[in-house]
């Protein structure tokens, strides 16, 4: 295997990289399209000063008291822009937030009231969209179970090329 031709020989390479790049591309539109339809539900019902990606962090939060490390480290937030947008959460009071008494540098946040609210907002939204899905024949329990299981695989696969390839 040449660095060339990363894919084994006799595999069917231009095949299945044909389809893993459709994939990534899939994945990325789908996050983006999330984004939006939670920004389209936020115009719906009038709360236009918090965005999409504060709203989807507030409901990965949810009822538990994290640090911004632990927000990346447990998977429910991956941008970049972690401690911008708990500042704004916090200054927007959907978050409060604490020094932590063992390690003064480590911040400690949770959801207000307010911040549950939209909490809710979205647990509703996604609530709708479950049982559309199956209603409308579009996924049911064994499909949404077969992607999980398959994005999970990948998943651990790429966490494996960060921790072992470099």
């Amino acid at each position: 295997m040449s660095m060339h031709n990363p894919v084994a020989p006799g595999y069917g390479q231009q095949g299945f990289m044909t389809s893993y790049l459709e994939a990534l591309s899939l994945v990325e539109r789908l996050h983006r399209l999330l984004l939006d339809v939670i920004k389209d539900e936020f115009e719906r019902v009038g709360v236009l000063e918090i965005n999409a990606v504060q709203a989807l962090l507030l409901f990965n939060i949810g009822d538990h008291e994290v640090t911004a490390g632990e927000l990346k480290s447990r998977g429910y937030y991956q941008g970049s822009n972690v401690s911008y947008n708990l500042k704004k959460l916090v200054e927007m009071g959907y978050m409060h937030h604490q020094r932590c008494e063992i390690d003064r540098r480590s911040v400690r946040v949770r959801l207000t009231q307010q911040g549950r609210d939209i909490r809710d907002v979205v647990r509703e939204l996604f609530a709708r969209h479950a049982v559309g899905l199956e209603s409308k024949g579009v996924l049911g329990p064994e499909g949404i179970e077969e992607i999980t299981h398959a994005l999970k695989r990948v998943e651990r696969y790429w966490t494996d090329q960060i921790r072992y390839i470099y």
